[in-house]
């Protein structure tokens, strides 16, 4: 294995001493992407402070730069930064995943016109693979792309260009904090690299993790440079053969896959703070319901069954004056599942084993887990024909929901009342939704 890798890796230093054209990757990031959006319909937010705030209006999940610079970090409940908000007049939204869902899809196909295969690393982030191309000034490729994705979605994207894909998003990252760069990077020649990982905090490299960080601060590994001059067998012995890609990816060495499908999820999550305490069965079995109803929908999407749920829910932790309680419940199904039917009535009854009475629950949620593809996983052969008529039915559910705007057919456990959570803040869904779309009065 050793000497595989001596090879390959004296392979890239030679074609870098030719000044050959190496395998390169992209990454696109969108700046601070939630708020980016808000700011697309709404230009009057340009050069001031923005925060977008989690379900139910609780906590910062995205900030501009203006606000990062008023000390509002990551996480920040709003109660706590208000006074920060009201002093320097930081525009707050709520949450509006609809909006930014759909300029994730808009700037993806930007993407894709751009590069031979693209891979979604997440709603803001999208990795293109730029192996085969050739003849290309790649620096001109990453700022004309970062130039016509803002042209045509209005989102800010950085896109970083490098051998390889943790390369790539330090690349990216750069763009962010030099505005000369304008929006693209191609960083590929061995000066460039080392300086750039010489100023890259260790906890910053893609791969690193929370973890790993703390320890390798103990060892005197402050900076990826660091990192980079460890020896293989030291980062395998410390830290397993993910730590070994990450070390061959900062010495230019592609050792991390590109993923041209994208993956299946491992588990799914519904959860949600609530508006206000709740502390009957019966209502919080509603909204537990929804969680579990929501969950089926997105199983069957993928076309995936699970064969695990959990179900939890919990107290108000900021509510000194009130009892606190966690509680939650893994099940397992005989068969495989995706029905809404069976997965809310398992998901009420799992509930039922753990409220407390008394209790103010201000969240909970439902986990499916142990997932695998509908296709690759075999049926019980008594009940086939039940089972058919089962899978016509949460069919026809999807197909009524997806024509008509909302959730027309639900079951009764979940009722037609809407999650008790608040967003007191949201803006239009300018894009997706009629009655939403802007109106431009002309005078």
């Amino acid at each position: 294995m050793r000497v595989i890798f001596n090879i390959r890796y004296n392979y890239f230093v030679y074609l870098q001493s030719l000044q050959l054209q190496l395998p390169m990757f992209a990454l696109a990031d969108c700046n601070n992407f939630f708020v980016s959006c808000e700011r697309v319909f709404r230009p009057d937010l340009e050069g001031r402070p923005v925060i977008v705030l989690s379900n139910n209006d609780g906590c910062a999940i995205a900030r501009s730069n203006e606000a990062k610079a008023l000390g509002i970090k990551m996480g920040d409940p709003l109660f706590k930064i208000r006074h920060i908000v009201q002093a320097h007049n930081v525009a707050v939204f709520s949450g509006n995943m609809t909006l930014y869902a759909d300029f994730s899809r808009r700037v993806r196909a930007v993407l894709r016109e751009s590069a031979p295969q693209i891979e979604v690393y997440s709603i803001d982030e999208a990795f293109l693979d730029m192996r085969g191309v050739d003849n290309i000034n790649f620096d001109d490729f990453a700022k004309s792309l970062s130039a016509r994705c803002r042209r045509l979605t209005g989102i800010p994207v950085s896109v970083g260009v490098a051998p390889t894909k943790t390369l790539a998003k330090i690349a990216a990252e750069l763009c962010k904090h030099y505005p000369k760069l304008h929006g693209g990077c191609f960083m590929h020649r061995d000066q460039d690299i080392e300086k750039v990982l010489r100023k890259t905090p260790i906890e910053d490299v893609w791969g690193i993790g929370r973890r790993s960080a703390p320890r390798l601060h103990l060892s005197g590994i402050h900076t990826a440079w660091d990192f980079r001059q460890l020896s293989e067998e030291h980062v395998r012995n410390r830290m397993g053969i993910n730590g070994v890609r990450t070390w061959r990816e900062l010495h230019g060495i592609p050792s991390i896959g590109f993923e041209h499908q994208p993956r299946s999820k491992q588990s799914i999550c519904n959860s949600r703070s609530f508006s206000h305490e709740i502390y009957d069965l019966k209502t919080l079995a509603t909204q537990v319901a929804k969680f579990a109803s929501m969950t089926a929908e997105k199983l069957r999407l993928e076309g995936s069954l699970c064969s695990e749920l959990t179900v939890f829910a919990a107290t108000n932790r900021f509510r000194d004056d009130e009892p606190q309680q966690y509680g939650n419940i893994k099940l397992t199904f005989a068969e495989p599942t995706d029905s809404t039917l069976h997965i809310v009535r398992s998901a009420r009854e799992a509930l039922a084993e753990i409220f407390v009475p008394g209790c103010g629950y201000k969240k909970a949620g439902v986990i499916a887990s142990d997932i695998r593809p509908r296709e690759a996983t075999p049926h019980s052969m008594f009940d086939a024909e039940k089972q058919v008529q089962h899978e016509r039915l949460m069919r026809a559910m999807d197909a009524i929901n997806g024509k008509h705007d909302g959730k027309n057919v639900v079951l009764a456990s979940e009722g037609m009342s809407r999650l008790l959570s608040s967003s007191e803040h949201r803006s239009p869904r300018y894009t997706t939704h009629w009655d939403e779309i802007p109106v431009v009065t002309i005078k």
